[in-house]
């Protein structure tokens, strides 16, 4: 409201938001919004001197300024107070203290008695209240000369009656955009008791501010919907341009070519594909059988009743003559894939799937400017071989050609006129390529190279491959609907992206978690009946793939928190969240390990059941992410679940590379667990930066997440300091876990495995000891203590007898 002699305005409402803000200031964290000491209006300076006086200087006028006895004995006589009841409507309208006032100067006259200036003060008031206006008129009733009864939330009513927006847009109109100002204000102190609000449990543990201000101003994450089709971009209206076209494609030959899917197929590469020996029949029928049981069933690029009958023609033939060289191509990437699914040794199906990839590679024409579809499945086939045989730099690599091939063909976008068989086939490629390229991204801790904003491809529809045809798609009614993994799991890698996003912050915050979790939560409701957590009944090895991606997922966001960057409430919380993926992970697994048998499928064919049919379809990423979970489970003691996680690893045993690695780290980690506990510090393992280093797994293999190698050689350096003696291995070469020549040999089917099972029954006994209480956290890593000597496990159980190669002593596992 105003003071007096028309001075400046005092809002309470936006006095107490502007001191609010000040108090909860993050930054500062002081109070603001000291005393006035200065007010200027119209080129004035009035000033408050010690003795309650105010004078006025103002040099600019040239005539004598008119004088008003006032009061100034305290601060109230500056902003006189009225009750809600005596004030007008327009008497709540906020003004700030640097407007100028509209009266001029105002200064008081020395020697004014003090019941002179009081009375003169109390006039004054009465005179101000008297002469306000009243509120503003709205543009259009001030053009009109009528008056305006608007409010601050609706229009008047002439321009309600003429149909006009009601617009308060003139200079003299300031009691909008006033109002808008404390609206602004309102949300800023919103936001800032939102930041206390997360910033308050910090204080009371002591811990940084910095970081969890910093997570807590985050933006926040979009996620796309289940099933939701990709956002389509607009595109120009088509036209009649026949001739423009015409004469483009003649007279731009050679500058440019017209966007895939419009131009036309190049056949000018001189290309003559090596002429490669078949397989025996028997032994390709097997191999079929097997990629089409694992990759095909969560990989669907293949339209498999029209790959199998070329397949069948190629061995009539028997020849690959009659067949074109890309066909063949495929042909061989399938058989290196579906080779590594085989019951063979290792060796064998090393030397075979490599054979078969190097015959793909040779029969792919890399010169051709024009990349048909079937160049797209061969390089992600190729990319897929090479990341189940553990060369993942080299799968990372040919994963780049893959989709360069891929977008140059315009798969990312639903462009051109195609069949329903076209275009179906065309969206089953790019989301295979997509899906690939998001899990890998995320495995090895690479950048996205597909941006989500470029690629509206039309999702592929939930149908077997035999109810698709050149002739279309057909359905018949009474089909029950089959279980699309594909379509599942398509939901799960699109929430990839942003969560890559996410990691790159130093700590996620809760909100963002949350948020994740929320979705992961709608995509796992999106799987069928029998995928879903509370059931029991058996769950056949081939859904494991789908499921698993999801729960590594929620494992690695959860895990990015372990960083020594979080504080330990953090830490804790992050530890929790990763147990809980760990834990379904396992209940998902003894399912899948129920043998109840062979059975007979549909199609006249039996399959195994329970370990076996596990150890046909798992794939690398399924042995990553059952290490990781066996980390955590033993990490928090939960080694009945741990349990079931060694069962499938030992199921899988040396059928994938990178499973005989895992359980090399599995037996250092379960060592260094059991040494913790036999000197007291099993309880304290939150607090030990060495176990959570151990535990946070690959993690250290990420540029962007790892926090190990700071301060460590590099590059030349690293070579040198290591060749003198002084580097970290030789520090500490009497101080490291040890586990023999003789563990790299735990490939030798089951016998290693059996042995780290031993461990978690070693870890089990010491839990149930009493254990002598730690004097407080385990030494820091600097200066480690020596070890101890490896424990012995207990005896496994006796076991049919076995050459000397199949089985390894536990001295040379430990």
């Amino acid at each position: 409201m105003r003071g007096f002699r028309g001075g400046p305005a005092h809002d309470p409402r936006t006095s107490n938001l502007q001191q609010s803000l000040g108090a909860i200031d993050i930054a500062a964290m002081a109070p603001i919004g000291a005393p006035h000491s200065r007010i200027s209006g119209n080129g004035s300076t009035p000033t408050l001197s010690p003795d309650h006086s105010m004078s006025v200087s103002n040099p600019a006028s040239s005539r004598p300024s008119q004088m008003s006895p006032v009061s100034s004995q305290s601060s109230s006589a500056y902003y006189p107070q009225y009750t809600p009841s005596s004030a007008s409507p327009s008497s709540t309208r906020p003004q700030f203290h640097d407007l100028p006032s509209p009266r001029g100067p105002v200064v008081v006259i020395p020697g004014m008695s003090a019941g002179h200036s009081t009375a003169a003060g109390i006039h004054a008031q009465k005179r101000a209240y008297r002469q306000r206006r009243k509120d503003p008129s709205c543009d259009a009733c001030r053009e009109r000369k009528v008056k305006c009864d608007a409010t601050e939330t609706t229009s008047c009513s002439e321009c309600s009656s003429r149909s006009v927006p009601c617009q308060f847009t003139k200079e003299t109109n300031r009691r909008m955009s006033s109002i808008k100002q404390v609206q602004d204000l309102e949300k800023q102190l919103a936001l800032a008791r939102q930041q206390l609000h997360h910033l308050r449990p910090l204080v009371r543990d002591g811990d940084s501010m910095e970081i969890d201000a910093e997570a807590t101003s985050q933006p926040a994450i979009r996620l796309p919907e289940v099933d939701a089709h990709p956002r389509r971009r607009q595109r120009p209206a088509s036209r009649d341009f026949a001739r423009v076209r015409a004469n483009l494609r003649q007279f731009g030959s050679g500058i440019f070519s017209p966007p895939s899917p419009h131009g036309q197929p190049d056949d000018s590469s001189p290309f003559s594909p090596p002429l490669f020996e078949l397989p025996p029949k028997l032994l390709a029928d097997r191999i079929l059988e097997q990629y089409h049981s694992s990759i095909h069933a969560f990989l669907p690029i293949l339209h498999w009743p029209t790959f199998y009958e070329t397949y069948e023609s190629v061995y009539r033939a028997r020849t690959l003559d009659r067949v074109p060289s890309i066909w063949a191509s495929v042909f061989f990437a399938v058989l290196a894939c579906g080779v590594l699914n085989t019951v063979d040794t290792r060796a064998e199906r090393a030397r075979e799937g490599k054979r078969f990839i190097e015959h793909s590679l040779r029969l792919a024409d890399l010169w051709n400017n024009d990349h048909p579809l079937d160049q797209a499945r061969s390089a992600l086939l190729t990319s897929l071989f090479l990341y189940e045989v553990n060369l993942k730099s080299v799968a990372w690599t040919w994963l780049a050609p893959c989709i360069r091939i891929a977008q140059n063909s315009g798969l990312h976008s639903d462009t051109g006129t195609w069949s329903v068989f076209e275009a179906e086939m065309r969206n089953r490629v790019w989301w295979g390529i997509y899906a690939w390229e998001r899990l890998l991204s995320l495995e090895i801790g690479r950048p996205l190279q597909i941006d989500d904003s470029k690629c509206d491809a039309s999702l592929p529809r939930p149908v077997d491959d035999q109810f698709i045809s050149e002739a279309g798609i057909s359905v018949p009614l009474d089909q029950p609907r089959s279980q699309d993994l594909f379509s599942t799991s398509i939901n799960v890698v699109r929430l990839i992206g942003p969560l890559i996003k996410a990691l790159k912050t130093p700590v996620i915050a809760e909100p963002t978690l949350a948020t994740f979790d929320a979705n992961f939560s709608s995509c796992m409701a999106a799987f069928p009946e029998d995928f879903q957590i509370g059931s029991t009944g058996y769950l056949h090895p081939q859904a494991l793939a789908s499921i698993c991606h999801l729960q590594s997922a929620r494992l690695m966001i959860h895990r990015h928190n372990l960083s020594t960057q979080s504080p330990q409430r953090v830490r804790s919380a992050a530890i929790d969240r990763c147990v809980e993926a760990a834990r379904d992970t396992a209940h998902y697994l003894a399912r899948s390990l129920q043998d109840d048998g062979p059975r007979s499928t549909t199609r006249g064919r039996t399959t195994n059941r329970g370990p076996t049919a596990l150890a046909r379809v798992a794939s690398a990423m399924l042995c990553t992410h059952l290490w990781r979970c066996t980390l955590f489970l033993s990490f928090r003691r939960c080694y009945t679940d741990a349990e079931i996680c060694v069962r499938a690893c030992t199921a899988i045993g040396d059928h994938r590379e990178v499973n005989v690695a895992c359980g090399r780290n599995l037996a250092f980690f379960l060592n260094t667990l059991i040494e913790k506990s036999q000197v007291g510090e099993g309880g304290g393992l939150e607090h030990d930066e060495e176990m959570i280093a151990y535990v946070s797994g690959d993690i250290q293999g990420s540029s962007d997440q790892s926090w190990v190698w700071q301060g460590s050689e590099v590059g030349t350096a690293y070579d040198e300091f290591e060749a003198s003696g002084r580097g970290e291995a030789a520090a500490y070469s009497g101080q490291l876990y040890s586990p023999g020549p003789a563990i790299d040999e735990m490939h030798e089917r089951s016998s290693g495995w059996e042995q780290i099972q031993g461990l978690l029954d070693t870890l089990q006994h010491e839990q149930q000891r009493p254990r002598p209480v730690s004097a407080h956290a385990p030494a820091p890593m600097a200066q480690p203590t020596p070890a101890p000597q490896p424990v012995s496990p207990p005896a496994p159980q006796p076991q049919p007898a076995a050459s000397g190669s199949s089985r390894i002593s536990i001295a040379n596992i430990i």
